[in-house]
């Protein structure tokens, strides 16, 4: 028998790393949305059983894929749902274990079903905010509340677009696969939001102790580079792709050995990844040189100002004040007014960045965005409005869900409260 903690710890670790390939592969197999999910939570739950009892598999991946399958089969078989069916489930999948680069099940040179399941997501037929909830819920098993946090809106309202849109999936058939190359563009602002969206939920985890999900980082920058691969002469695809490289160069030192929250100002600029942020700054550079600017390119020349400068000091806030503004021309929401105040309290002083937050806070768009208070309470602590300060910082602490984040707003608090 082996501990239980050591079976708990597995089979998290197996759920980060293996959910979305298992989910994929299931989908790909039976074409049932819900069967591939209850079939995959099904097997997660035989796991924390069965693996106490018989060892931890060597590749759980394929433990898991295999045991959801056959889940699946056994639902398919009881419902009679059809004879084809049957036959194309009994078929053993390649790919049961992790990623086989050898598998190619159309001919849309893309061999990677992760992919492929964001391009079925990404249909456009669907509202583009069920486009990339579903690809988050399904591929990278955020829950249900994750997502509404990341799209600001209530739960159950998220809980809803999530049902119309598997309900259009199985209504309308659209089939799962990648769409010839020249439907691509129809469906690559879907996608470039899915992959956008997934490494931002594990550069800063919405909920959890951890500020930092390496899984979904590391998926979400290595989808982007397939990505690029496929659409070459696509700038927003290599946009993507140099912000997600430019950002990931400093994931090491967001936070520090004991898991607590280090600020941008304060990282350790020396352990920053040199060949992630060179690799990015080329790819950025190339992209621009095709005169086709774009937000994803926009928030990549946002990310190379921090790289490029040796020290916090010498940051170049006015210069990136001035592409948060350009970036509002593309994205006009508030969360883009809100990084564009931080940048012009930074370069103009508090006071200026005070005011447009003020903006922001009559009109009710943040209202409980945790980040809206946790800003203004920063601005007021460097204007030394103490007090002020120490009022926002509780507000921002009744919003936050990420323990890491609690914890540095806590510290925060504690310094202006007892100066």
């Amino acid at each position: 028998m082996i501990a239980t903690d050591e079976v708990e710890a597995a089979v998290a670790a197996a759920f980060r790393e293996e959910w979305g390939q298992v989910v994929a592969t299931l989908i790909r197999v039976t074409g049932d949305w819900d069967l591939a999910e209850e079939s995959a939570q099904d097997a997660f739950a035989q796991a924390l059983d069965r693996w106490r009892r018989d060892g931890i598999p060597r590749r759980p991946g394929a433990w898991l894929t295999t045991t959801a399958r056959n889940r699946a089969l056994d639902v398919l078989r009881r419902e009679a749902v059809g004879a084809a069916k049957l036959r194309e489930a009994a078929v053993p999948a390649r790919d049961e274990g992790p990623y086989d680069p050898e598998y190619d099940g159309d001919d849309s040179g893309v061999q990677d079903d992760r992919l492929r399941l964001i391009f079925t997501c990404c249909h456009p037929a669907l509202p583009i905010e069920a486009r990339v909830a579903l690809t988050l819920r399904t591929l990278a098993g955020l829950t249900t509340p994750e997502i509404a946090r990341a799209f600001l809106v209530p739960e159950a309202t998220m809980a809803q677009r999530l049902v119309r849109a598997k309900k259009k999936i199985r209504n309308a058939g659209i089939p799962y696969r990648v769409p010839p190359a020249h439907l691509l563009p129809e469906r690559t602002t879907g996608v470039l939001a899915v992959l956008y969206l997934l490494f931002n939920e594990g550069y800063a985890a919405s909920t959890g102790a951890d500020l930092v999900r390496t899984d979904l980082c590391a998926e979400a920058v290595r989808l982007a580079r397939v990505l690029a691969r496929l659409m070459p002469d696509e700038p927003e695809v290599l946009g993507l792709l140099a912000l997600l490289l430019l950002h990931d160069a400093r994931r090491h030192t967001r936070v520090d050995a004991a898991g607590e929250l280090v600020t941008l100002e304060d990282q350790d600029r020396t352990a920053w990844d040199r060949a992630d942020i060179d690799e990015g700054t080329g790819l950025l550079e190339t992209t621009l040189r095709r005169g086709r600017p774009g937000p994803y390119q926009i928030q990549a020349a946002i990310a190379a100002c921090h790289t490029s400068a040796r020290t916090a000091d010498e940051t170049d806030w006015a210069d990136i004040a001035g592409l948060y503004g350009e970036l509002a021309r593309f994205v006009p929401s508030a969360v883009v007014r809100l990084n564009r105040a931080v940048a012009v309290g930074m370069s103009e002083g508090p006071d200026a960045g005070l005011a447009l937050l003020a903006e922001l806070a009559g009109e009710g768009d943040l209202a409980d965005y945790h980040l809206l208070p946790a800003t203004r309470a920063d601005l007021l602590r460097r204007a030394g409005r103490t007090k002020e300060a120490a009022e926002a910082y509780e507000r921002a602490l009744e919003l936050v869900e990420n323990e890491a984040e609690r914890r540095f707003l806590e510290k925060r608090l504690a310094e202006c409260r007892s100066a």
